[in-house]
């Protein structure tokens, strides 16, 4: 029998109260900070951007000097060290954090602190409690553009379960022990990560790197260009299908798939292309099966046979930040067609277009292998943390007494 066992059944064998978090439990709104009061030094703000979801993130605080307010006392508006701390309004409601660091900072006015009553209540233990409890804070926050969350509502209508301090104490320590073995393999696995990125970058450099001694052309001398077809976000989402042969890409990751009689025939393109997403997050993308994209992007094929469009793509993709850095120019991010048309690209010889594809797309498999590997380990691991948490903290429910 584990230690939690022992003193479930020596401290509560008939079963755990769950009471309202208002009956063991204060929370307090911050102080209302005047953003254009806001310094570079002085004492520190948490606001919901310092909410990471487990911790407070202090990197890029605001500060204030307490002179500057002449009504109100925002000094009133302390944190601590083991305070629980969650966001009451806007796109991150009911993101939480736990203050962790020694000095005291000052809470914003749409960060709530929770006060708990230390003779029945942990705060690490409330901690562990209110990250089960993302769904009922969405619900109460009402959802929509705006959600916001009630200090009264989060008090009456949340239950945690009450079990004595000492087993309280207990699951801290599990959860503590286990959430620390879980940063520690998500820092390892993430060094990895970054360490075999850097691999592929510095040797895809070495290979992508040309002078004098082969061909330069402009893109627009040497490659086809194709446009694509108009089409809204609303029509893409209507004619997605799970087995549509026809890719329709637009900004970002955003894409549909459609059938062949979805768009015009004239707007889908066949041969294997680097499309050019030109505004928002300007970047290029490969592509060798039937594709269209939105009309203000466009895309590059080749009709000659001494050319490898993928070579073309590889050398694109690796100055990237060419592209991106004109584009910040612009009042929205984008770069027009003679951007592209003019610039110039290197042209070995055919084998020699073939021989770095051939070892970069070795790399880009091994790289995305990696990639999707060891987020997918790191969210098994998070998986499994809230499985056991789930599991801890939830009791046999003590009957009344009658």
């Amino acid at each position: 029998m584990s230690k939690l066992d022992m003193l479930i059944e020596k401290l509560c064998p008939d079963g755990v109260e769950y009471v309202k978090l208002g009956d063991v439990c204060e929370l307090q709104n911050g102080f209302a900070f005047k953003s254009n009061l806001f310094k570079e030094f002085g004492l520190p703000i948490v606001r919901i951007t310092n909410l990471d979801g487990i911790n407070v993130d202090l990197t890029n605080v605001t500060y204030f000097d307490p002179n500057d307010y002449k009504t109100g006392n925002p000094l009133n508006f302390s944190i601590e060290k083991d305070d629980v701390l969650i966001a009451m309004s806007g796109a991150t409601t009911g993101k939480i954090g736990y203050y962790h660091h020694d000095e005291p900072a000052y809470l914003n006015q749409r960060v709530g602190k929770f006060i708990a009553n230390k003779e029945y209540l942990s705060n690490r233990y409330l901690f562990h409690f209110i990250l089960t409890q993302t769904d009922s804070l969405y619900d109460l926050a009402g959802g929509g553009a705006q959600p916001n969350l009630s200090s009264n509502k989060l008090k009456e209508k949340i239950l945690i379960p009450l079990p004595p301090l000492p087993v309280q104490e207990e699951i801290v320590r599990i959860l503590d022990h286990f959430t620390e073995l879980t940063a520690e393999l998500t820092a390892e696995l993430t060094a990895e990560l970054t360490a075999r990125k850097q691999q592929y970058e510095y040797y895809r450099d070495q290979l992508l790197t040309f002078g004098d001694e082969v061909e330069w052309k402009k893109l627009g001398k040497t490659l086809v260009r194709t446009r694509g077809t108009a089409i809204t976000a609303k029509k893409m989402k209507d004619l997605h299908k799970k087995d549509g042969l026809v890719r329709i890409f637009a900004g970002g990751k955003t894409f549909a798939d459609v059938d062949f009689d979805d768009i015009p025939h004239k707007n889908i393109n066949k041969e294997p292309s680097i499309i050019v997403k030109s505004r928002g997050v300007i970047e290029f993308v490969y592509y060798n099966k039937p594709f269209s994209h939105k009309n203000e992007f466009w895309s590059y094929y080749s009709d000659n046979k001494e050319i490898d469009i993928k070579f073309i793509y590889y050398y694109l993709s690796n100055n990237v930040a060419y592209f991106q850095t004109i584009a910040k120019n612009m009042q929205m991010p984008q770069i027009s067609i003679p951007v592209t048309n003019e610039y110039k690209i290197p042209l070995p010889s055919l084998s020699e277009q073939a021989r770095i594809v051939s070892i970069l797309d070795k790399f880009d498999t091994l790289v995305n292998d990696i990639s999707a590997g060891i987020p997918a380990e790191i969210e098994a691991r998070k998986k499994q943390y809230e499985y056991y948490r789930d599991k801890l903290l939830t009791f046999k429910v003590k009957a009344d007494k009658k």
